[in-house]
């Protein structure tokens, strides 16, 4: 069948979503030089409420229901979303038809003039958005004090730069595609900080019986970012998925392996569990599965549940 002459593309409002959201459209401009996609921003509870916490209100998907209601509405065709923003089961009648080349996963800590997180001052004050980042940096340098941060990367920025706080920590993939010069900055390594789920990736959601835009959008998928962040989610998922428990984890994939890293860690980050593994690239869900399961053998689950 030819392609639809337009597609309506929807995307939250900020400067980095509608980014990634033009870049999904190039592609797919790209790929069918004749289709017209056009991008229609939508409001989310988490634009809205920027000064509460997101475990405050709602956590997981205050970023992604409004535009998944008018994807089910039929008001837009897909939706391009950050995968971390995505909580793990999409509403009915909602599949993710690609995930996009994954950028930097890592995530940076930007200091007011500190070479690195070592070299912060004793008791410092470190501006970070998860309940996540905050039980790693406790769990490397328990003497900082770790606060809640909200806003876009330029809100973080400026409140970094007026002095707010010693320094704060972004994800690498959001000011790479911002194209922010990246001064005073320390890459943080996987053994101090694992990523949030999907960190770095796009995902492109349709609904499920729209076989035209699925099989469009199927042109964008990058099947080793689909494994790796399908190995992560399955992890989080055998944790219970839905709460602002303090887990990481990330996946990458050497020939037909996956080799999958995973934290857990109490809210506190006083304790935190970590280990890895590797499994074949055919099954990314077991893989993620087998590191949670040795997780939970191990404690994992007080702390899930004291996050709950």
């Amino acid at each position: 069948m030819p392609p639809p002459q337009t597609l309506r593309l929807g995307t939250r409002g900020s400067k980095l979503a509608l980014i990634q959201s033009q870049w999904v459209a190039n592609r797919l401009r790209e790929c069918y030089p004749t289709l017209d996609v056009q991008l229609q921003t939508v409001r989310t509870q988490g634009d809205i409420l920027h000064s509460a916490s997101l475990s405050q209100i709602g956590g997981s998907g205050v970023f992604v229901k409004e535009i998944e209601a008018a994807l089910l509405a039929d008001e837009i065709d897909l939706a391009v979303h950050s995968l971390k923003d995505l909580p793990l089961d999409q509403p009915p009648g909602l599949v993710v038809g690609a995930v996009c080349y994954r950028e930097d996963a890592r995530d940076v800590l930007l200091s007011n003039g500190a070479d690195g997180l070592d070299a912060l001052p004793r008791n410092g004050v470190v501006g970070a958005g998860s309940p996540r980042r905050k039980a790693q940096l406790l769990a490397y340098r328990p003497d900082l004090t770790v606060r809640d941060i909200r806003g876009n990367v330029d809100t973080r920025l400026r409140k970094l730069q007026q002095g707010d706080y010693d320094a704060i920590v972004l994800a690498a993939a959001g000011l790479k595609r911002l194209g922010h010069p990246i001064r005073e900055t320390q890459y943080l390594p996987f053994e101090v900080m694992l990523p949030a789920i999907g960190q770095g990736a796009l995902a492109v959601e349709v609904r499920e019986h729209d076989a035209m835009t699925l099989e469009l959008v199927a042109r964008l998928n990058d099947p080793l970012a689909e494994a790796a962040t399908r190995a992560e989610k399955a992890f989080l998922a055998a944790f219970g998925g839905g709460c602002a428990a303090p887990v990481g984890a990330y996946a990458e994939v050497h020939g037909d392996q996956i080799r999958l890293w995973g934290m857990v860690a109490d809210p506190a980050g006083q304790q935190l569990l970590r280990d890895e593994t590797t499994g074949p690239l055919s099954a990314p869900h077991e893989v993620g599965q087998e590191l949670a399961a040795r997780l939970l053998a191990r404690g994992a689950g007080q702390f899930i549940a004291r996050s709950c």
